[in-house]
């Protein structure tokens, strides 16, 4: 099958932090020929990166929590328990937005990087792609309150150990589908990681 698309029409519906456009578009089907005109909302996110802080000499890792709009919907809920993250501005490298974020949204130094994946977070809809990294830390002063304030920013840090982040997975405390793609991975990668990293 040659895959195709061809995007009509093209209008900007907001633009703010993020940016919405409204597309009128058709692709090749399977079956061959094309999709009828169809008509779709586009959310642009640039790219950006997660990174699951984890000390592996204490077995811990490092969890941010802080309010999302996304989750509002349940107020009880809408502080999530999540990883650090933050968008990739103009001229920067993935490796220095995850020691950018770490450092400020979690007041920690990486030591080492690991590439876990990438991959689009909601592709349905958003163009975001995220590079989910594992950076070793030393944990054993981690934690209070952190963020740019001029970013509106209120991160509540702290550590749990592995089994701990995997028990708030198990019973629903992580909601957040990024920090639990990168703890499941942390799961099945452990025993390599601890012997690279504490070699």
């Amino acid at each position: 099958m040659d895959k195709k698309f061809q995007i009509l029409r093209s209008e900007l519906a907001y633009q703010g932090f993020f940016r919405m456009e409204k597309l009128r578009l058709k692709h090749t089907l399977y079956a061959g020929g094309w999709s009828k005109e169809m008509s779709r909302e586009f959310f642009f996110r640039g790219p950006c990166v997660a990174v699951l802080l984890y000390d592996p000499d204490l077995d811990k890792v490092v969890l941010v929590e802080q309010f999302r709009v996304g989750a509002l919907l349940r107020p009880e809920r809408a502080w999530l328990v999540e990883i650090v993250a933050g968008a990739i501005e103009s001229g920067e490298s993935e490796e220095e937005v995850a020691c950018r974020e770490s450092l400020e949204e979690a007041g920690c130094c990486i030591q080492e990087l690991v590439v876990i994946n990438e991959f689009y977070t909601t592709p349905g809809c958003s163009a975001e792609r995220i590079t989910l990294f594992c950076g070793k830390v030393d944990s054993a002063k981690v934690g209070g309150v952190h963020g740019l304030a001029e970013e509106g920013e209120d991160i509540f840090v702290k550590t749990v150990s592995f089994v701990e982040a995997m028990q708030m997975i198990n019973d629903g405390t992580i909601e957040s589908a990024i920090p639990i793609i990168a703890i499941q991975w942390l799961a099945l990668n452990k025993v390599w990681l601890q012997h690279k990293w504490c070699a």
